[in-house]
């Protein structure tokens, strides 16, 4: 899932994966996967903001629409969480931890 896959901002529920641990830096954030041992930087505080977000959202769109991102940036939150799912730091909240 390199690119946003068509729907991915309306697909109910997502959150962090459960082995996945955020520690908020100066910077951004760390994310860890105790599972997979993958470590992201994340470099932008509204991502940070969106991805603690994402259990009082039902939808990704959604998320990033109590941001308060605007249209035009849109498209590069999109391509940073489809990032993030795609290395299973978000999982859909129905998946269980694998």
């Amino acid at each position: 899932m390199t690119a946003a896959a068509p729907g991915f901002e309306t697909e109910p529920g997502w959150r962090l994966h459960p082995q996945v641990a955020l520690r908020p830096e100066t910077f951004g954030a760390l994310l860890y996967h105790f599972g997979t041992r993958k470590l992201s930087f994340l470099k932008n505080r509204t991502v940070v903001g969106i991805v603690q977000s994402l259990p009082e959202h039902s939808t990704i769109a959604d998320a990033i629409d109590a941001a308060g991102v605007d249209e035009q940036s849109r498209h590069l939150y999109v391509h940073a969480l489809t990032t993030l799912a795609s290395s299973d730091m978000l999982v859909r909240a129905d998946q269980s931890a694998a």
